[in-house]
């Protein structure tokens, strides 16, 4: 068997290079918010088809799943991309920005998918010299607190065969195009969601002393709920509770008897996250019963933390260095509070969540994830899918 070498990968990349962008722009332009990838899916599973590539549709949703099978038995690797869109109005002024009226890729994940895709024609192509086999999971709804990574993971995606390893590049425009972060133990936190209603007792705004107001009470428990992180829990145990939705009210002489509010916990530490929980519910009762007022707690636990297997995340990085010299490679010292659903294939195969640089400050591609004007330098497509498909060779060519 010939050895297969970075340099080959690398003029492999090039030679279908404006075809990746092709695909990256088409992906971009008509972007599928979570759940409703029915195109995107049917557009991934057409270039693996395509290729000779082994498809399987329709899993856990609109996920697809490919399998490349070497000419010798041997192990299996496995590459996760994420296909879904935000519900973001795109404000580029390109010729791909997106068609559909407020829905966007503003997370980089149809450069995801376009990179797995090279890969997956690369590897493709170079089977007969392969010993083992590569999974390629494109999933659905990242972006939602149901995921797909869940659904996928119910309905087989990482069975048959399994995988010793699996990895997945996520898009991060803060780093400067050719460059890789990477981190082994928590990469980044859970994600858990809330709803909260406040009640009081509604009345004539000239007669507070009737009432239980709501609102005021609502204020107060925002304020309170602020203070958990920083006055309750241990400081080395890094959570964050954000409030993002307040709806309450009738009529400005009215005084309100409910408001309801909706906010995400996320937290590193398995434990803090127990804790934040616990002190979320005590500290509303306490403020609302308080005042003579109730309220209603719905909480629901979301993505764990994506915890990256050391072996796993050391061997990536070591690929990367192998790629693009070890100055281009990062570890981070810290983990990220944003949440990935990646962390649910990571819980059953050791794995590694890469942090792939899309930036670059020139060109004026400066802008951060879940924003209207999200780009990425296209330049990245062709780092991504030369380090997922070498990834690949240098995982399997060993015993």
């Amino acid at each position: 068997m010939n050895e297969i070498k970075i340099d080959e990968i690398k003029a492999a990349v090039a030679g279908i290079y404006d075809r990746l962008v092709k695909f990256r722009r088409d992906i971009h332009s008509h972007p599928e918010l979570s759940g409703e990838e029915e195109k995107t899916s049917a557009f991934v599973a057409g270039v693996l088809e395509d290729n000779d590539i082994e498809v399987q549709s329709g899993v856990g949703g609109f996920g697809v799943v490919g399998v490349i099978k070497g000419a010798r038995p041997g192990r299996t690797i496995a590459f996760r991309a994420d296909m879904d869109a935000l519900p973001i109005q795109d404000k580029k002024e390109v010729e791909y920005a997106s068609k559909v009226k407020g829905v966007m890729h503003a997370c980089g994940h149809d450069a995801h998918t376009t990179m797995l895709l090279g890969a997956a024609i690369v590897l493709g192509s170079l089977r007969e010299r392969l010993s083992g086999s590569i999974k390629l999971i494109f999933q659905p709804s990242e972006e939602r607190s149901i995921t797909g990574a869940k659904f996928m993971i119910e309905e087989g995606a990482l069975e048959d065969p399994v995988p010793s390893a699996i990895v997945a590049l996520h898009c991060f425009p803060e780093m400067e195009v050719g460059t890789i972060a990477h981190k082994p133990g928590i990469m980044s936190a859970s994600s858990d969601k809330f709803r909260i209603v406040v009640k009081g007792k509604s009345g004539h705004a000239s007669r507070p002393h009737q009432c239980v107001d709501a609102v005021l009470l609502s204020s107060l428990v925002v304020n309170a709920i602020h203070h958990i992180v920083s006055r309750r829990t241990n400081p080395l145990h890094h959570g964050v509770i954000s409030i993002g939705t307040i709806n309450g009210g009738m009529a400005p002489n009215i005084i309100a008897d409910e408001v309801e509010m909706e906010g995400t916990v996320r937290a590193l530490d398995p434990g803090a996250r127990k804790k934040i929980h616990a002190l979320v519910e005590e500290t509303i009762k306490g403020v609302t019963e308080g005042m003579g007022g109730g309220y209603e707690l719905e909480y629901s636990f979301g993505t764990p933390p994506v915890v990256n297997s050391k072996k796993v995340d050391a061997f990536a990085a070591d690929a990367a260095r192998d790629l693009l010299g070890a100055n281009n490679v990062i570890e981070l010292a810290e983990a990220l509070m944003g949440a990935e659903d990646f962390a649910y294939f990571a819980e059953k195969v050791p794995g590694t969540l890469l942090r792939l640089g899309t930036g670059n400050r020139d060109k004026g591609i400066t802008s951060h994830l879940h924003n209207s004007t999200f780009d990425i330098d296209e330049e990245a497509l062709k780092v991504g899918a030369e380090l997922l498909s070498w990834m690949a060779v240098k995982f399997l060519s060993k015993v």
